[in-house]
């Protein structure tokens, strides 16, 4: 089997490939694929298979507003299914029958897929049918081209200009609101503090609704965002989200913090937590539906997470309009001598998106859907609706939201049933932080109008104990890395370093549960085992691999 290399080949060569590769490098099957759609019927109706890899509810695309207006665009619909227990199973038996749906959004999955020949190239499509894929993905090709010229997936994070985020959607420690206002809006900058306070609350009211308070939890049971736990450490010390390593600012070099000294703060405070009754012993098993119904309890004083994976229950808590039980995040660090590092830097993720497949119908009708969607008209429709519906245009030009707008935008339902919940992501797409031709952003939590319209009396009171005027301004502003984030770095499949990051990861999940609900006693002996047993990867192999890749980036090497 061919293995896929997920290495920067140069623009130049790059755009060359665009124009007069039909699929270089391609194996039979995926020849197949591309050709069989040649002689198709634009006009005709039709309807495609979209599986992602990640979790929503299955629809037919045009039973949302955004669907059915982008249907009647191109005769185009979409039967849209999402992933349901063991991915790695879902994607073995695909590979296996090498019967695939149309699109396949793979996610975690997409070495195996591109490794198994899964993926259509591109290239000859886009040169012949695509020029808004070659606009918004032009400046970005070299970044995701493969060693064999060819493009398999288009990512989802080609920025158009760049505006930030004036909230907090990536990593943070949450704590509910009622606990800041209990105490006078505290404050609170490190791990001790932040769980001193919990304790404290937690001390005055141990009952909600006649149900014990929950201290702390997070998303820990389930594998696949297992890493929600396991990269806490690396933004206590400091770091921002480059996966299962730190960066030196300076040097480049790589060094894995599992095991470490930056890890072990982090398991001892979850271990004196539980042993003071404070860590929900559920987090190593719940699955996300029970979960997020703990978050929107009113039963949790803290957890931490990134906001992306909280959108439901953040939702919900803002649609009840009780604000003292919703959350607040805060940029948690070990020591006040650190500066943290939670807001994301300006990055491009190469190795997250969408790509069509060798079982495909239709690959010229698909490719021209995908241009479709990149128009300016379509990348506002899947972000922001439509004109005086959804969003309203002041008389500079900006786009506003009016309270019942805002209100929809956040409601789970009305976005799922409108479409934003399908069409916002995980589709060919401008970046988060991309800027319309007319000044507008793209992402609307970035827009600063409808962030300060949507802020509540709760919302207000919260920045204004504070000093500061959006939720971002408590946090750090993102130190530039050329390379960032590391963890998009691809790993082939059956290599030393993804086979060290599957080994890695399976004795983190054996080995957390036992270290935190060790007695407190027990902590050093079971924290000493882990460490050895995790000494026994090729730890220094696997830094050495991402220093050079690192390094490579850094160089404009992608």
């Amino acid at each position: 089997m061919t293995q896929r290399k997920w290495l920067k080949t140069g623009l130049a060569v790059v755009m060359a490939s665009v124009m007069i590769i039909a699929g270089c490098g391609s194996n039979d099957a995926n020849n197949k694929g591309a050709n069989s759609s040649n002689a198709g019927d634009d006009t005709a109706p039709v309807t495609f298979t979209y599986f992602s890899f990640s979790s929503n509810k299955d629809i037919l695309a045009s039973d949302t507003d955004i669907g059915k207006k982008l249907q009647e665009q191109t005769n185009v619909d979409w039967k849209m299914e999402f992933a349901v227990g063991d991915i790695s199973t879902k994607s073995g038996v695909m590979i296996t029958g090498g019967d695939y749906p149309d699109v396949i959004v793979p996610e975690g999955e997409i070495d195996k897929l591109i490794d198994a020949e899964a993926f259509t190239p591109l290239n000859d499509l886009i040169e012949k049918h695509a020029p808004n894929i070659k606009r918004v993905y032009g400046d970005y090709m070299d970044k995701f081209t493969a060693e064999d010229g060819n493009i398999y997936v288009l990512p989802f994070s080609a920025n158009q200009g760049y505006v930030s985020d004036p909230n907090i959607s990536q990593g943070a420690f949450w704590i509910q609101r009622g606990v800041l206002k209990e105490f006078g809006y505290p404050e609170i900058t490190t791990l001790d503090q932040y769980f001193d306070l919990i304790a404290e609350y937690k001390a005055k009211y141990p009952k909600v609704d006649g149900k014990d308070t929950i201290g702390f939890i997070t998303y820990a049971g389930v594998k696949d965002n297992f890493f929600t736990i396991t990269n806490a450490p690396m933004h206590l010390a400091g770091f921002p989200n480059d996966g299962g390593v730190t960066v030196d600012m300076e040097t480049h070099d790589a060094k894995v913090y599992a095991a470490s000294d930056i890890e072990k703060p982090w398991l001892q405070k979850l271990n004196e937590i539980n042993a003071a009754g404070l860590f929900d012993p559920e987090t190593f098993t719940a699955n996300k539906d029970q979960y997020l119904a703990k978050l929107t309890s009113g039963r949790v004083l803290g957890y931490f997470n990134y906001g992306w994976q909280v959108g439901d229950a953040t939702n919900n808590l803002k649609t009840a309009g009780n604000d003292d039980l919703r959350y607040v995040a805060l940029p948690i660090v070990y020591d006040e001598s650190i500066t943290d590092q939670y807001i994301d830097a300006p990055s491009f993720v190469n190795n997250r998106g969408i790509g069509i497949s060798v079982s495909a119908k239709d690959p010229v009708r698909i490719i021209k859907y995908f241009d479709n969607l990149l128009t300016e008209e379509n990348q506002k429709l899947v972000q922001w609706g439509e004109e005086g519906v959804t969003y309203s245009v002041d008389e500079n030009g900006r786009f506003i939201m009016n309270d019942e707008q805002i209100a929809n935008r956040n409601d789970n339902e009305f976005k799922r049933s409108y479409g934003w919940s399908y069409f916002e992501y995980s589709w060919p797409r401008y970046g988060n932080f991309s800027v319309f031709e007319d000044g507008n952003s793209y992402s609307v939590g970035n827009q600063s109008e409808v962030a300060f319209a949507g802020y509540t009396e709760g919302d207000q009171a919260i920045l204004n104990a504070y000093g500061v005027q959006t939720f971002a301004e408590s946090f750090s502003a993102p130190q530039d890395r050329p390379w960032y984030p590391a963890w998009s770095i691809n790993k082939e499949q059956g290599s030393a370093e993804q086979i060290f990051e599957q080994k890695s990861g399976d004795i983190q999940q054996k080995y957390f549960p036992k270290i935190v609900f060790a007695t407190p006693d027990q902590f050093e002996s079971v924290w000493n085992e882990y460490v050895a047993e995790f000494n026994k990867l090729d730890v220094a192999g696997y830094e050495a691999f991402v220093t050079n890749k690192v390094k490579e980036r850094v160089a404009g090497n992608w």
